[in-house]
């Protein structure tokens, strides 16, 4: 019995789409044989593509699912599209290179840093520094479907913004790399003036690729958030409404960031938040609403206890002084807002709310204020409710009315109605979150970093108390941040992945003389001491607050490059691919990177665990999720000790067995003590 090589390559973006199209409309796939690729009859046949694979074995040949377009364009009739037509789309030079730049995988891999993390045996957060393009490849496996909210501030585009290095970007080679915008090896890697006569077409299809794949990370009741400003706005528009569907749109934010005068036409003084879900249909069916908590409630809750003090069971001097309180605020004091919350009675504040039928039409009958015995006014409009439960709102004091004769009115309370839908515009000064980062390292450090506030604010209307949040352009950390804020405040768990690449500080900028030679390193003491500081300055309720990251950085394959003609090796350098592992590679490296391959996230929730059997290490991730050893030769005790943790998976180095028989009884050992039947154990068994 052979054992399973696990596959080391991300996953493949079009297989994933394929797997998607296959889900929904079989009839137009077909088998290609792999000897001329002879398409072969597969009418009543089943492809059972949970296992992630389009190949399979059949009649001793290896075939693979292929559209047929004939048969598809059938399915879908008149809503085919001839190419040669005219169409209402979007483009430029490079869109279909992004395309396939999208769906193209990577060898490479993820290699653990511990000494630079903080809490890496307990923490659930991670920290990526890599090309956020290739790092979500390989994050696919593991968090597809499985994050809940994306935010992403990307290069705006201003022409002094860093562009990240694309293999798509290499069309008109010889000119860049006469003019140096790319290396020799044809890597991009400068900033995108607008001199280059691909200005927008670069920043375009950096942001498709992204997104393509990013898209796919999201849950299906996910959303995405996106900053931008009026440099590539409108083309991000169409950007999204391609990648996620323009009836998937949800808003664009605007946010005022404070009055600029470095204008001599218009001071633009705003950016805009684009807001897309993965599927609207999915927040209908849920009901989902977003609210968020008004701002000035806690000044106003401040101001209504000293009221109280002095004014005790005195509602109507409670009520003059809250109104004496709210006259005297400046008008751009958050709390003016809720003036009209003003009155007072023994359950608080509240307001006299409207108690008529909207447009009219309502119910009309006698009501007796019962402690006047008079009869009130009867809305033009009718009641808003029937009698009876109107009834109830007068024996719970909840109907206020007023001047007798004069139409009562319903009692609306703050306590009841202290969160709001989000309005698409809001202030908030841009100039804080510097200063605060500023204050937080003792200089600037960081240019222009976006306001935890506000990304706070975010989070609180668009993720649950668990929810895993992506960052893929997280510059100096304010998602970790905000994060971090609102668990502490709300007793929420929630994790964020963020990615960063490992951009290097001016050399003569205020970071490279405080030691910071890279954005990431300015992220990470970022994130330490904003946790420290939250820790000292929070109440996390009794529960534990998870401040700390696992660091891990993008490198090249775990494996040494094995695919060259034969006749190229010689028998020496051959006996050194006997084992295809790299020297400078870990156990570490070899378990996480087989994590990436295998789908088991890199956030563990629980601590991974080691045992020592006859001086082997086993590692266990997430309580049997994967249980692996990568020594040499190893012993059956060691096999029995890891059938017995109850595995999922199971990993070993290909070396590990000194004879073919060990492998034999290793499947005969994990069926026996897990009752995995042949099937099971070809596919839960792999070596590297």
């Amino acid at each position: 019995m052979t054992i399973k090589k696990l596959d080391h390559k991300s996953a493949e973006g079009s297989k994933l789409n394929l797997e998607a199209l296959y889900a929904i409309a079989p009839s137009c796939f077909t088998e290609v044989g792999d000897v001329g690729d002879k398409t072969l009859d597969v009418r009543g046949e089943t492809l059972d593509v949970r296992g992630k694979t389009l190949e399979v074995e059949k009649e001793g040949r290896r075939v693979r699912m292929a559209v047929n377009f004939k048969i598809l364009r059938q399915l879908l009739g008149d809503d085919a599209v001839e190419t040669d037509r005219e169409l209402y789309q979007f483009t430029w030079p490079g869109k279909q290179a992004a395309r396939l730049e999208a769906a193209s995988e990577t060898t490479e891999t993820l290699r653990p840093v511990p000494e630079e993390s903080l809490d890496w045996d307990t923490t659930e957060n991670i920290y990526i520094e890599g090309d956020n393009l290739r790092v979500l490849k390989l994050l696919q496996r593991g968090y597809m479907g499985k994050v809940k909210m994306i935010y992403i501030d990307p290069p705006y585009n201003t022409g002094n913004d860093f562009v990240y290095h694309d293999d798509f970007a290499r069309s008109a080679s010889e000119e860049d790399l006469a003019t140096g915008n790319i290396d020799e090896e044809g890597i991009r890697y400068h900033r995108n003036t607008d001199s280059n006569g691909r200005f927008h077409s670069d920043w375009c299809s950096m942001m498709l690729s992204r997104l393509l794949v990013a898209r796919s990370l999201l849950t299906e009741d996910g959303v995405i958030f996106i900053s931008i400003d009026d440099n590539e706005v409108h083309n991000l528009r169409k950007i999204c409404d391609e990648v996620f569907g323009e009836r998937n749109f949800v808003a664009e934010l605007i946010w005022a960031a404070g009055r600029k005068n470095d204008s001599k036409l218009i001071s633009v003084s705003h950016e805009y938040i684009l807001c897309y879900v993965k599927s609207l249909d999915t927040l209908k069916e849920s009901q989902t609403t977003w609210r968020e908590r008004k701002d000035g409630l806690d000044d106003i809750y401040k101001a209504y206890a000293q009221i109280k003090k002095a004014h005790p069971n005195d509602y109507v001097e409670q009520t003059k002084a809250l109104k004496a309180w709210y006259k005297d605020l400046s008008d751009g004091h958050p709390a003016k807002a809720h003036k009209h919350y003003s009155k007072v009675d023994h359950r608080g504040i509240y307001f006299s709310d409207n108690i008529s039928w909207p447009g009219g039409g309502g119910p009309k009958y006698d009501l007796v204020n019962p402690e006047t015995g008079i009869k009130a006014s009867t809305p033009s409009r009718g009641w808003i409710t029937n009698e009876q439960t109107m009834k109830e709102w007068v024996s719970e004091g909840l109907v206020d009315f007023g001047e007798p004769g004069s139409v009562p009115t319903k009692k609306a309370y703050l306590k009841d109605r202290e969160t709001s839908v989000p309005y698409s515009v809001f202030y908030k000064d841009g100039r804080t979150a510097t200063k605060r980062l500023m204050e937080m390292f003792g200089r600037k450090v960081f240019e222009n970093p976006k306001d935890e506030d506000i990304i706070y604010r975010l989070f609180n209307i668009g993720t649950d108390s668990d929810s895993l949040i992506l960052d893929f352009f997280s510059g100096s950390g304010t998602t970790a941040h905000a994060v971090m804020q609102l668990n502490a405040e709300d007793g929420g768990n929630r994790k964020y992945i963020c990615v960063q690449l490992p951009e290097e500080t001016p050399e003569d900028s205020e970071a490279r003389k405080a030691g910071y030679t890279s954005i990431p390193e300015i992220a990470k003491e970022r994130i330490r001491r904003a946790g420290k500081k939250i820790l000292e300055t929070l109440d996390v309720r009794g529960k534990k607050l998870d401040v700390g990251f696992r660091v891990f950085k993008l490198d090249s394959s775990n494996f040494e490059e094995v695919s060259q003609a034969p006749g190229v090796y010689s028998q020496a350098t051959l006996d050194l691919f006997l084992d295809n592992i790299k020297t400078d590679r870990t156990d570490l490296d070899l378990l996480f990177g087989a994590m990436l391959s295998w789908g088991v996230p890199l956030s563990l929730s629980q601590p991974m665990q080691t045992t020592e059997v006859d001086g082997f290490t086993i590692y266990n991730v997430n309580d049997g999720e994967l249980v692996a050893c990568f020594a040499e030769n190893v012993t059956e005790a060691v096999v029995r000790a890891m059938a017995a943790m109850h595995p999922e998976r199971v990993l070993f180095r290909d070396s590990c067995f000194a004879e073919d028989k060990m492998k034999i009884n290793l499947f005969e050992l994990f069926k026996q003590t897990l009752d995995w039947d042949e099937k099971e154990a070809l596919d839960n068994i792999r070596v590297i």
